[in-house]
């Protein structure tokens, strides 16, 4: 059996893309114990894993961009980065095991949603691993762009630097429409 893992980064950001990741261990492959939840890990220990899992089992990225998310909504495009991801890995799963409580909708493989899986299954934790140094590295070349909102540190979440930014510059072109609610904002440099 083939088994993919599969997770995402970067759901509640106000900007950037949701990063989906799946990762297929191969059969009698050395499993690390940091091969685990990534939120659970350093930064440090992220790149360490990411060099070690990019190097040694099969791997798919797929993300929705700021767009997207604003056109399907965040669930919408979440999966259309996971579906993305499983078809990028270099061979066919024969099962994926999802974080969360939702399978993947048109995605022709057995699956399974597993709560807090990544936390249990370490195809999962690996994925979750890839997603989110994959997503950090994309929002420090956002902050190259748009260095007034600080994404290097905050990573496109709400934060008070965030939202002080966003209230003397307002959006950049890779904030999240859908995400900015009208009236916790001023308007005018919104829209």
């Amino acid at each position: 059996m083939i088994t993919a893992g599969i997770d995402e980064a970067g759901r509640g950001p106000l900007t950037g893309p949701v990063v989906a990741c799946a990762v297929i261990i191969p059969e009698g492959a050395e499993i690390p114990d940091l091969i685990r939840d990534s939120k659970k890990l350093s930064e440090k220990q992220r790149e360490e894993m990411y060099a070690f899992i990019t190097a040694n089992y099969h791997y798919g990225i797929g993300q929705a961009d700021e767009k997207e998310i604003d056109r399907w909504n965040i669930l919408q495009a979440t999966f259309r980065a996971m579906r993305r991801a499983v078809r990028a890995l270099p061979m066919t799963p024969t099962r994926c095991l999802v974080d969360g409580n939702k399978t993947i909708p048109n995605l022709n493989f057995p699956q399974e949603a597993i709560v807090k899986g990544d936390t249990k299954i370490k195809e999962i934790s690996a994925a979750s691993i890839i997603a989110k140094v994959t997503r950090d590295r994309i929002m420090q070349e956002l902050h190259a762009l748009y260095p007034q909102y600080n994404f290097a540190e905050n990573k496109g979440y709400c934060t008070e630097w965030h939202v002080s930014a966003l209230r003397q510059y307002g959006r950049s072109p890779v904030h999240r429409v859908s995400f900015i609610y009208p009236g916790e904002l001023e308007q005018q440099k919104l829209f």
